[in-house]
């Protein structure tokens, strides 16, 4: 076989449909997110916005956050050393944990070096380890619910987006005293929608199932702690896993389940995604729990963040610039067409240094291709108004539709 013909024919689809992915070097800068430098080539360097962080809350830029890594990397040096089974335990790990079941209202909490490895081996091990469990997954579940549900091979049944009728009709089909697990998200990050969780625990408490919900596009940025929609509408107790990440609000790294003790204790001693990894570095441990404590007890960053994302919609909306209403920080601005959506990300870099990536199959559906615009606290009126025109502009050029704009 022509293995290098293989691989240039499968790049040369991807790119003759619109949807090939290229990095952008940028560097961040301490202090002035989201602002910071592009690198092009030789020495020449580029100033950007960056638009579709997902540092919702600029936490990854926080005093508090950074003097908490500062003063680790000083005190245990860099890495861990090793998995958590073989000296990689240190105790800035066991802090965070203690941080993160308080967070969340439960026993207990387990670390993953990443919101993809804890829900991949937090459902995979639960799914393949019970007895004849059958797993129901939200049709919108992220990649790393399905990888989790695949590896398990587990029974599954897909039910429709958000909708608790649909899954009470596939639960019913079951045998009343059969393992089951529900999969579901809160906020999905691509629509920005949330989920109607009472219903669906309903659901799950009806036929005696497992709750499993993942929050990362929540935790932080909703509930009077932020521990996320399920905090929010006083929820969290009646979940039976909550999974979240550190690497988005909280502005660090790494993944976690927060559940029952022996739960917990369970997946610790049974997934080999977190048997076999090495720990997170103590430094980024010490971090996350700085940025969880700091949004504990502070409203500041949520409120700012909220109005941000008020002034930005309503701009849009003067500007007849098309995005779908959600509930949530989300935006996603609809252009439907992957060769439209990169060419408009590339002209707003090129020509106003605004750093929002195309969004493209397999993320979204052949023919929802769009700009996923996150804004911050830090995004200032003049970063918007910036934005906001040169959409604008780009939406005449490229003979876009717009909406009926405000009166």
């Amino acid at each position: 076989m022509d293995y290098e013909g293989f691989f240039e024919n499968e790049l040369e689809t991807v790119r003759d449909e619109g949807r090939y992915r290229v990095f952008t070097d940028i560097k961040r800068h301490r202090g002035r997110f989201p602002h910071a430098t592009r690198f092009l080539e030789g020495s020449e360097t580029q100033a950007v916005t960056v638009w579709c962080s997902n540092d919702y809350l600029g936490m990854g830029q926080h005093p508090a956050v950074l003097e908490a890594m500062h003063s680790t990397l000083d005190e245990c040096g860099a890495g861990a050393g090793g998995t958590r089974n073989i000296s990689g335990t240190n105790h800035y790990h066991v802090e965070l944990e203690a941080e993160l079941a308080d967070l969340h209202g439960k026993q207990s909490a387990l670390l993953f070096t990443s919101g993809y490895v804890s829900n991949w081996a937090g459902i995979g091990t639960l799914a393949a380890r019970i007895p004849n469990c059958a797993v129901f997954s939200d049709e919108l579940n992220h990649a790393s619910m399905i990888e989790g549900i695949r590896y398990s091979k587990a029974e599954r049944r897909i039910w429709k987006h958000n909708d608790p009728e649909d899954l009470d009709r596939h639960l019913a089909e079951f045998d009343a005293d059969r393992p089951k697990l529900v999969a579901f998200e809160s906020v999905y990050s691509m629509d920005g929608d949330i989920a109607p969780i009472a219903e669906i625990l309903d659901v799950c408490e009806k036929h005696g199932a497992l709750s499993y919900i993942d929050e990362v596009h929540a935790v932080g940025l909703y509930g009077p702690r932020g521990g996320g929609i399920a905090e929010r509408e006083g929820l969290m107790d009646r979940i039976d896993v909550i999974e979240g990440t550190l690497g988005k609000a909280f502005g660090v790294m790494g993944g976690y389940i927060a559940a029952s003790r022996n739960l917990v204790d369970f997946v610790r001693s049974f997934a080999s995604g977190f048997i076999f990894s090495t720990a997170l570095p103590p430094a980024v441990a010490a971090g996350a729990a700085a940025s969880i404590r700091h949004l504990k007890t502070s409203d500041r960053e949520r409120e700012l963040q909220k109005e941000r994302v008020e002034t930005v919609r309503r701009k849009l909306d003067m500007m007849g610039i098309p995005h779908l209403a959600n509930p949530s920080h989300i935006i996603p601005v609809m252009v439907g067409d992957a060769h439209k959506c990169k060419r408009i990300s590339d002209w707003l870099m090129d020509n106003h240094g605004i750093y929002v990536q195309p969004i493209n199959y397999p993320t979204v559906p052949v023919g929802t291709e769009r700009l996923r615009l996150t804004p911050s606290p830090v995004h200032t009126d003049g970063d918007i108004d910036r934005l906001i025109n040169a959409l604008s502009e780009i939406w005449s050029q490229c003979e876009l539709a717009r909406m009926a704009t405000a009166a």
